[in-house]
């Protein structure tokens, strides 16, 4: 551990401040360009002792767990609220404008869709049982440490409100001491939470839980490991009108505002294209609204998402036809004979992107392509492909959608020369 005086240069992509040193870039967390400060550096990370020199545009963060003084010890789950909103949203904004610069990829960037407080309707949590309380929060960067929270201010207020439901059905839950996940998705009708992490119940455990739900007003459903526990109302998301049951645990988009600025990208994106190919579909967020004006064949490879989406379809009236294919498209990705049938291809994959998909992509002609993404250098790295195979980007669009983080969405349109 060694003592520096410094002034902060720049943002790192995790959102924390850099200072160039002697031994390479130190890692300020909490801290934002032009500032000065004395810090205690060890290896590559710097934690701020005294603050000389405070930012123009350091603002006061509006929740009581953020921070080196957060309330309950520093929460992870944000990493950026001490950013006035110009400077923080150029940050998001570059992070794709750097990605995209690094692949010698040329295009107009839009404006960041912005994101809010409180909009966020999927949150992931760490509960643990200790001497004195139940703890549910999140984990402090880099470290097992649950700050417990009692208010959040990316949350949706349906999540918040139920905190303390949310604990008791926690405690319910806890055995021991030991930690474990709970996802939690605000629904049209409740909440739906899938835990993870837990050892096997009895079945008097089991019942225990059953009742505690039951007990709890608003609620939708409950699953452990993937298996419903307890589902006292169905849980509903709205995808462009079309009601979805989401299997337990499943993915979806974390805040419905970012999904339908998606969502209205992905439509534009489309033009009039009549026969269209959704990659890595999920349960449908793409599938069911480009549905109302082209046939659609959804690809997924997790079983129980395609079985939502495709329920949904068929329950639904005045829907183009929706066809549904399980595939592994990392593994065995569309090739270019079966790519033939579609004049326009969505693909919206896990951080990892879609190489494998992107390279058949590249050697097809299909006419548009649009390129859903929630990692920048993945995207970058796939538009490189299509584009060395012919296509040109049109146009992307940074969406925030995990506000105060370093993460964010983005929507690119291509076209084939």
């Amino acid at each position: 551990m060694s003592a520096l005086t410094a002034r902060i240069d720049r943002l790192g992509p995790q959102g924390d401040g850099v200072v160039a040193s002697a031994e390479g870039p130190v890692y300020v967390p909490f801290t934002l360009p032009g500032e000065q400060a004395t810090l205690a550096v060890s290896k590559q990370r710097g934690t701020v002792m005294a603050l000389l020199e405070a930012s123009p545009e350091r603002v006061q963060p509006p929740c009581r767990h953020f921070g080196p003084h957060g309330e309950n010890g520093t929460c992870g789950g944000c990493s950026l609220q001490h950013a006035s909103d110009p400077l923080y949203h150029d940050f998001k904004r570059r992070l794709v404008v750097d990605a995209l610069a690094q692949r010698g990829i040329e295009t107009e960037v839009a404006p960041l869709v912005i994101a809010r407080p409180g909009e966020r309707r999927r949150v992931t949590m760490t509960a643990r049982r200790t001497e004195k309380a139940m703890l549910l929060g999140y984990n402090q960067a880099e470290s097992h440490h649950i700050v417990s929270v009692v208010e959040c201010s990316i949350a949706s207020p349906g999540i918040v409100s139920r905190l303390g439901a949310l604990r008791r059905i926690a405690a319910a839950l806890s055995s021991d001491a030991e930690p474990f996940r709970i996802t939690i998705l605000e629904t049209a009708v409740g909440l739906d939470l899938a835990v993870d992490g837990l050892k096997p119940l009895s079945e008097r455990h089991r019942r225990h839980v059953v009742d505690t739900v039951l007990g709890v007003p608003g609620i939708a459903r409950l699953a452990v490991a993937g298996e419903v526990l307890v589902e006292p109302t169905r849980p509903v998301l709205d995808f462009g009108g079309v009601p979805v049951t989401p299997p337990p645990g499943g993915f979806a988009q974390a805040s419905s505002v970012a999904e339908a600025a998606m969502a209205d990208l992905v439509m534009a994106g489309l033009g009039g294209a009549k026969r269209v190919a959704d990659l890595f579909a999920g349960s449908g967020t793409f599938s069911l609204r480009i549905a109302r004006q082209a046939r659609v064949h959804a690809v997924e490879g997790e079983e129980r998402a395609l079985q939502a989406l495709d329920a949904a379809a068929r329950a639904v009236q005045g829907l183009k036809p929706v066809t549904v294919e399980k595939r592994d498209l990392f593994r065995r990705p569309m090739m270019v004979s079966e790519l033939k049938a579609f004049d326009a291809v969505v693909f919206d994959p896990p951080r990892a992107g879609a190489e494998a998909q992107s390279t058949e992509l590249a050697r097809s002609a299909v006419p548009i392509i649009v390129a859903v993404s929630c990692n920048p250098v993945t995207l970058a790295r796939d538009l490189a492909l299509l584009t060395s195979g012919g296509y040109r980007v049109t146009g992307v669009t940074p969406i925030d959608q995990f506000l105060w983080s370093s993460h964010v969405e983005a929507v690119a349109t291509l076209v084939r020369d």
